[in-house]
């Protein structure tokens, strides 16, 4: 018996959300494989299987756009992807080195006893939620272990 989970469940099982997965269903990125009678998203395991590379090529660094047309058949290089990744390397120690300078200067005025000004605690709080980003990249990388498992799971019962 085929096995359906429908979008809420998918959304907890991969660690996306509702709205990520409807998205994708909207640009036609990722779309289910059927709907229920009452109109319900319905995704099977062959759509979690197509779902994996989608996920993986995004943590890859790649666009949705990039995404949508490898998969409509162009290919990128193992260059190109690497090329993707050290960018995203560059931007990420761009980052950091911005967030260390902007803590460095409000440590500064802290061990002065002056308090910080309003426009650098501001600026403080802009660059950590950019550094947050980077663990999300890695809350993704999470759950795609679990996908991951998840694919040998259902590899291992359909036999």
């Amino acid at each position: 018996m085929q096995q359906h989970w429908k979008v809420g469940d998918l959304a907890k099982l991969t660690g996306l959300t509702v709205r990520t997965l409807r998205f994708y269903d909207q640009i036609g990125l990722f779309s289910p494989s059927g709907h229920s009678k009452t109109g319900h998203r319905l995704y099977n395991e062959a759509d979690i299987r197509r779902l994996q590379p989608i996920l993986s090529l995004k943590d890859l660094g790649l666009s949705l756009e990039e995404i949508q047309t490898l998969l409509k058949g162009h290919t990128y290089t193992p260059s190109d992807i690497v090329a993707i990744q050290i960018e995203r390397i560059r931007k990420n120690i761009k980052n950091e080195q911005k967030l260390l300078a902007e803590l460095e200067r409000v440590a500064e005025r802290m061990n002065h006893q002056e308090p910080p000004s309003i426009g650098a605690f501001i600026s403080l709080l802009e660059t950590m939620k950019l550094n947050h980003e980077k663990d999300i990249i890695e809350h993704r990388l999470n759950w795609e272990r679990r996908f991951d498992q998840l694919g040998n799971f259902l590899n291992d019962n359909s036999t």
